[in-house]
């Protein structure tokens, strides 16, 4: 039906509590799905994945690597699930970095328990080794990145990934990146550490390759219903050992922006995220523009989102894709902040307020290290559609109304003075990246100082504030932070 590549993200941040209820009610399949993975983890001496998934629960969730990589697999495999049920069919599925292992079980080239076990072996193999080391997203392309790597002369500060023309991934030692970082700012190239579980993409990791290739249980695999194009071996997978595979996959470079751009070529023109936000899309809106993107789990009912784009597109059918194997060339993780800026001002559409994110978004140029990226923290309701307004409630009416107004006025004016614009044209509301043009890594870098100014470290792991960013919002947060920490 429709000409779609089905996108499977690799690091990001822990999904939401209950982020899979609606579908787990409504669907079989996912419901199979999950219980494959629940019975994998029970067996690796893990939790239920799906419990918190599936139903609100109360108290801190487990955390471990494990535990975050089986939680993605289970979003982006029940969200496969909900685009084939309702009638959706993928020409290819393409995985970042990790999610090239969810992508094979999708297709069926894999079973989901074989994956589950892989993925869990593959962290264990990382954590095993213990590579003290750091990744770095640079707002430049990849031959300028691997220029700046060049320069620091380090054999294993690497280009890890090229998302987009104006973004790339340094993965390195922790003081190799530290010299990066300080380059990149004097020649005001922004730039973001990642706090991911595990740095990958590097030949510094070989030693977890190699152990993974000796440890790992070995998987049946075999052809399966659909296609799944790699971006790091730049080819589409062909009669691969997984294990080897994903071996290959933790020293290798990865190169979404040459896969997206060889599938977009080959007639592709839809994209769809099997995740919780928008994170692979808007590395593929980079790179493709006039592409379209869609991540059902954003939107405030994802079922009737993925309902009107097959009714969409019904009566525009094209033949399917066959995509020519891009260049063998490799691609790469998932943990980054959004592409470049969307410049027309959409009409405001009013979402509810995004979850808050897990996954550390660290520093950027002359800012200190930022936690995580692309995860959304601990919210309520699903981000609406594409370019969304959050119009929050104003604070309530006691002593946090004359601190609110105070940083509202302050915060203004730090963005002002930043962004160089004057502070009485910055809206309470207006989303910084949409309605602004702020872009993802600039952002970090104005929560980076928000946090500092206001002594609130925790902040900069709230990437709900970079996802729908508005001064309201910001200005909220640091008061309700403030007041949480006055009572503790």
């Amino acid at each position: 039906m429709v000409d779609s590549v089905f996108v499977m993200p690799g690091t990001v941040a822990a999904p939401r509590t209950g982020i899979l209820r609606d579908l787990h009610s409504r669907y079989e399949t996912v419901r199979e799905a999950l219980t494959r993975i629940d019975k994998a983890a029970r067996e690796l001496g893990l939790p239920d994945i799906s419990t918190r998934l599936i139903e609100d629960v109360a108290g801190e969730r487990p955390y471990s690597p494990e535990v975050q990589y089986l939680e993605i697999f289970a979003v982006s495999l029940s969200t496969y699930h909900l685009l084939v049920a309702e009638g959706v069919e993928p020409v290819a599925i393409v995985g970042q970095s990790i999610g090239e292992l969810w992508a094979l079980a999708a297709a069926g080239h894999v079973s989901v328990a074989d994956a589950a076990r892989l993925a869990v072996a593959r962290s264990q193999a990382l954590t095993r080794q213990a590579w003290p080391g750091k990744m770095l997203a640079v707002g430049v392309d990849g031959r300028r990145a691997e220029s700046l790597a060049g320069l620091i002369g380090h054999p294993h500060l690497v280009l890890a990934c090229e998302n987009t023309p104006r973004q790339s991934v340094l993965s390195g030692p922790r003081r190799q990146i530290d010299e990066a970082e300080r380059v990149a700012e004097a020649l005001g190239w922004p730039s973001v550490r990642l706090d991911v579980p595990h740095p990958t993409h590097t030949p510094a990791v070989a030693q977890a390759a190699r152990d993974l290739l000796a440890t790992a249980p070995r998987v049946s695999y075999g052809g399966g219903r659909w296609r799944v194009s790699s971006p790091w071996l730049g080819r589409d997978i062909g009669d691969e050992d997984p294990v080897e595979l994903v071996a290959g996959a933790l020293t290798a470079q990865v190169r979404m922006l040459h896969t997206v751009r060889a599938l977009h070529a080959a007639g592709a023109d839809t994209f769809i995220e099997c995740g919780e936000w928008p994170v692979v899309t808007r590395f593929i809106e980079a790179s493709v523009p006039g592409v379209q993107s869609v991540v059902p789990l954003s939107e405030h009912d994802p079922v009737a989102a993925v309902r009107a784009l097959v009714a969409g597109r019904t009566d525009t059918v094209s033949p399917q894709v066959r995509t020519p194997a891009p260049p063998p060339v490799p691609v790469a993780p998932a943990p980054v902040a959004s592409p470049p800026p969307v410049p027309a001002r959409p009409a405001p559409a009013v979402p509810a307020p995004p979850p808050v994110a897990t996954t550390p978004v660290p520093a950027v140029p002359a800012a200190p290290a930022v936690p995580s990226v692309l995860a959304p923290p601990t919210p309520q309701e699903p981000v609406t559609p594409a370019s969304p307004v959050v119009v929050d409630p104003p604070p309530s009416t006691s002593d946090a109304d004359g601190q609110y107004a105070v940083v509202l006025t302050e915060i203004r004016a730090l963005y002002g003075d930043y962004l160089g614009y004057p502070p009485e044209l910055l809206g309470d509301d207006d989303v910084l990246e949409s309605d602004l043009g702020v872009e993802s890594l600039k952002q970090v870098a104005l929560l980076s100082r928000v946090a500092d100014r206001y002594g609130l470290p925790d902040l900069r792991a709230n990437t709900s504030l970079l996802t729908v960013g508005t001064l309201r919002r910001i200005a909220q947060a640091v008061v309700q932070a403030r007041g949480e920490a006055t009572a503790r």
